[in-house]
C-alpha cells in the first residue's frame, strides 16, 4: 500500500511560485503534498536578510496551520546597486496594485532606467534564494542557492516570473524567460536551495 503523502504548506499563495515549487520537490522523490497557505493576513516581512525573511514566513505558516512549513525569500541582487534590489526586490517599484505581471512590469522598467548608462561589463547580478523549513515541532533549517548572470539592456522572453525576462544566465544564451520550465529549474536559485531543504525535508519527515 502506497504512504499518504505528507502534508507540506508553503508559506505564500503565490501561484506560479506554488507550481514551481511543487516541480521541484516532485523531482526530488518526496512523497509530499505541497498546499498554498490558507487565506488571511500577510505576515510582515521585517528582516534584513533572505534567511531572516524565509524564517518569519515559514514559522508564522507552522504556527497557522499546524503543518510542516517551507518559505523562501529570495530576489536580485545588483552589483552596480550595491546588492539591490536585494530583499526588496518585489516591492522594488513601490507599486502594490494591479496584477503580479503589472507589479514585474513595473519593477522592471524602474530597474531598466536605474541602469539605462551603465555598459554591459558592469552590468552583473545574482539571484539568491534563501529556503527555510519550520515544523511544528520547532526544527528549523535554512538552505541557500544563488544564480550568477548579467543583466539585459530589455526584457526577452514570456515564461519565468519577476526579473527573469532581464537575467541571462552564466552560461545560457537565453534568459531565465525564455527557458523551458525544467532548464529553469535545473539552474535556478530557488531550485538549488529548495533542492537542499528537500534532503532535509526527507530526513526529518522520516525520523
Amino acid at each position: 500500500m502506497t504512504a499518504k503523502p505528507v502534508k507540506v504548506v508553503l508559506a505564500s499563495r503565490n501561484e506560479a511560485k506554488l507550481t514551481e515549487l511543487r516541480r521541484i520537490l516532485a523531482a526530488s522523490g518526496l512523497s509530499v503534498e505541497l498546499v498554498a497557505l490558507p487565506d488571511g493576513e500577510d505576515v510582515a516581512e521585517t528582516g534584513t536578510t533572505f534567511a531572516e525573511n524565509a524564517l518569519i514566513k515559514a514559522r508564522a505558516a507552522a504556527e497557522q496551520t499546524g503543518l510542516p512549513a517551507v518559505a523562501d525569500d529570495s530576489g536580485l541582487a545588483v552589483d552596480e546597486l550595491a546588492g539591490m534590489p536585494g530583499v526588496r526586490s518585489a516591492r522594488w517599484s513601490g507599486r502594490r496594485d494591479g496584477t503580479r505581471v503589472e507589479r514585474d512590469e513595473a519593477n522592471n522598467a524602474l530597474l531598466l532606467a536605474q541602469l539605462d548608462d551603465v555598459p554591459p561589463e558592469r552590468r552583473g547580478a545574482a539571484f539568491v534564494c534563501a529556503a527555510a523549513l519550520v515544523t511544528p515541532a520547532g526544527v528549523e533549517r535554512v538552505t541557500h542557492g544563488e544564480l550568477r548572470g548579467v543583466l539585459l539592456t530589455e526584457p526577452r522572453g514570456q515564461a519565468g516570473f519577476g526579473y527573469d525576462p532581464l537575467f541571462l544566465a552564466g552560461g545560457q544564451t537565453r534568459t531565465n524567460a525564455e527557458l523551458t520550465a525544467a532548464e529553469k529549474d535545473a539552474i535556478s536559485h530557488r531550485g538549488l536551495a529548495f533542492r537542499d531543504l528537500s534532503a532535509l525535508l526527507g530526513e526529518i519527515l522520516t525520523a
